[in-house]
């Protein structure tokens, strides 16, 4: 437990002295500040639901540039033979990497709360969905890090890995759009790794077990095979 508390710390002021980090950040609350102006404006409905919908894009299309360079770039520096020689399990490195770049990811999430703040006191929202938005907005982001770090794992170009990773989350996110041309059981597979599918219940209030399991298990699968990249090495 000390070592991976040294190595989270390590990971954790990588994250916080990139520029990199801080950047996506700028954009991300940007974009998002114009949205929920607009939607605001034009709707004049208290809920967050377009909100989470455009974090969700959002999220696509920005974690993996926070992603690409966690394995890839100790790959191309030889740090991370350095790293995997030391007496450190590779389980405690994923985990660290993993949860320095969920913190900033959350943090990006937690920019977002001020928008609830100004419907609180505004207006008067239903906060079951807000609740239920913000818990698939967490474990989505757990599941694209955790996919960003095993697309990182497999190649020491961080363009590389970022592309891995963007096409990896687009490729789940439209599996419930090619299932209708797909034969049993394939279909049913595909409706089942929908990534929008089961974001979407739980953004708009309906919280299931199979949608938090999905999230949970792909999640873990990620970085299990990270893990046991890192081994094969």
């Amino acid at each position: 437990m000390r070592v991976l508390g040294v190595l989270l710390r390590k990971e954790l002021e990588a994250t916080l002295t990139s520029p990199v980090g801080y950047t996506i950040i700028a954009v991300f609350l940007l974009v998002l500040g114009y949205t929920f102006s607009l939607t605001l404006v034009a709707t004049r409905v208290a809920n967050l639901n377009y909100i989470f919908h455009q974090i969700y894009v959002l999220a696509i299309l920005l974690v993996p540039a926070m992603t690409m360079r966690v394995f890839a770039e100790e790959r191309s520096t030889d740090t991370l033979e350095l790293l995997l020689t030391s007496p450190v399990q590779e389980i405690a490195i994923v985990i660290a990497k993993f949860l320095a770049t969920l913190a900033l990811i959350l943090g990006m999430i937690g920019g977002s709360v001020v928008y609830a703040a100004i419907l609180w006191i505004y207006g008067d929202p239903d906060w079951g969905p807000i609740y239920s938005g913000y818990l698939a907005l967490v474990l989505l982001g757990a599941f694209l890090v955790s996919i960003g770090l095993f697309m990182s794992s497999l190649t020491e170009n961080q363009v590389v890995a970022a592309a891995l990773t963007l096409g990896t989350s687009l490729m789940l996110w439209y599996a419930d759009s090619v299932s209708g041309m797909l034969p049993a059981p394939f279909d049913s597979l595909a409706l089942n790794l929908s990534l929008i599918g089961h974001f979407h219940a739980m953004a708009t209030g309906s919280v299931f077990l199979s949608d938090i399991g999905y999230f949970v298990t792909m999640t873990l699968l990620a970085l299990f095979l990270t893990t046991r990249r890192l081994q094969a090495r």
